[in-house]
């Protein structure tokens, strides 16, 4: 079957991926200028496939209104004239409950599980240059009330097979010697230790690598703006090249794995994605010295922030803002960023360089993506999942693949 996808995102590039090695013809397009530039090309780095706590938990709600005061605080709410803003943030707080919370528990750790295994299949196949590692990760705590909570989830999650230890703050610093100057800060920590990291811009770039060599066709530049159908089904996508025009391409099947633009191109077939860009930022900082620098992946739950190394540099990124998708970047957040990275692991970095980004994840108001085929059409939803990109990529796309074979018959 002849088969487009477009986003060459992680998302998309494991979509495409998957659909090619099931014997399909597959089209990868996206308006960027190379594989890997939207949310993946700066993010944490984590691969966190035993740590997934949904976004919607009842045990953030308290903190909201806190978190909102504080101006230099890693969450962020930009009203504005936007139904699907307020809308999604309305089936944010109905999703916070316990019940919905245990069911997306259990879902994205299922998923999780395939995507590891799939990734790691993939990685052992390919052999990538993408500084992956599989050093596990810390999850920072400052009091004994956050710890209690996140122990509560821990055991919750340890019925479903996940394996997590809590330890105390200096547990974690034998386990992690660069947070010794920071042990005063936390109380404790969860630790697992078989959490990996990934540079995912090398990743997507070594993907499309690979599928350029075995014929898979990668468009790049390339604006969707239009679908033409017939009936429900959708027989072209109408595009426009970067200061070529316009042209049109035929497929039998579309993927729609766009990130953060993919609920604007279902709005096209007049349909609602409940999906919202969950704005954020990061920094990556050259290491210079190494016993500076922490080997293990950090969350750091007081400033919300996450530090994973990948090869000889340091990706530091967090906050949440809801802006809609506003590309800027405020001098004020990456000092931020700066000033935790200082706060963790002492002073003396080099941030002549430090390569300020922002981008938007991609959020249903649960957490849990969208992966379905629309009603009574050829068009399959991948897409909506969060900070957790990286991690359920190719878990989904192996779904996605089941999903149209299903469809075909």
């Amino acid at each position: 079957m002849e088969i487009c996808v477009v986003g060459a995102g992680i998302v998309g590039l494991s979509s495409a991926w998957f659909l090619h090695r099931a014997g399909h013809r597959v089209t990868v397009i996206d308006q960027a200028s190379g594989p890997g530039m939207g949310a993946v090309s700066g993010n944490g780095a984590q691969l966190s496939y035993s740590y997934v706590q949904p976004l919607a938990d009842p045990s953030l709600l308290p903190g909201i209104p806190k978190l909102l005061l504080d101006r230099s605080g890693p969450l962020r709410f930009t009203p504005q004239w936007s139904p699907e803003q307020w809308r999604w943030c309305m089936e944010f707080l109905a999703a916070c409950r316990t019940s919905v919370s245990r069911q997306t528990t259990v879902e994205l750790l299922a998923l999780a599980t395939e995507s590891r295994q799939a990734l790691d299949g993939f990685m052992q196949e390919q052999r990538l240059e993408c500084d992956f590692t599989r050093t596990g990760k810390l999850v920072l705590y400052p009091d004994a009330e956050g710890l209690d909570k996140a122990q509560r989830q821990v055991r919750f999650q340890a019925g479903l097979g996940s394996r997590q230890q809590v330890v105390s703050a200096s547990e974690a610093v034998a386990i992690e010697p660069a947070l010794a100057g920071y042990q005063s800060a936390f109380h404790g920590a969860i630790h697992t230790d078989s959490e990996c990291a990934v540079d995912g811009l090398k990743l997507c770039r070594e993907m499309a690598r690979i599928m350029a060599g075995e014929g898979v066709q990668l468009v790049f530049e390339r604006k969707v703006e239009g679908f033409q159908r017939r009936g429900e089904r959708i027989t072209a996508l109408n595009l426009r090249h970067t200061d070529k025009g316009t042209e049109v391409l035929h497929s039998e099947a579309v993927v729609l794995a766009a990130g953060a633009y993919s609920t604007g191109l279902l709005a096209q077939l007049g349909s609602r994605l409940p999906v919202y860009p969950l704005k954020g930022y990061s920094i990556t900082l050259p290491i210079t010295e190494h016993t500076r620098a922490p080997t293990v992946s950090i969350t750091d739950m007081r400033r919300k922030t996450v530090f994973a190394r990948i090869g000889d540099r340091l990706r530091v990124a967090g906050m949440v803002e809801l802006c809609g998708m506003d590309a800027s970047i405020p001098a004020a957040r990456i000092e931020q960023l700066q000033a935790s990275t200082e706060a963790l692991f002492g002073g003396g970095w080099d941030t002549a360089d430090c390569q300020p980004w922002s981008g938007w994840r991609p959020a249903t108001p649960t957490g849990r993506p969208v992966l379905e085929r629309l009603a009574g059409s050829n068009l399959y939803l991948n897409t909506g999942h969060g900070a957790l990109g990286m991690t359920l990529a190719f878990g989904s796309a192996q779904r996605l693949v089941r999903l149209v074979e299903h469809a075909a018959g």
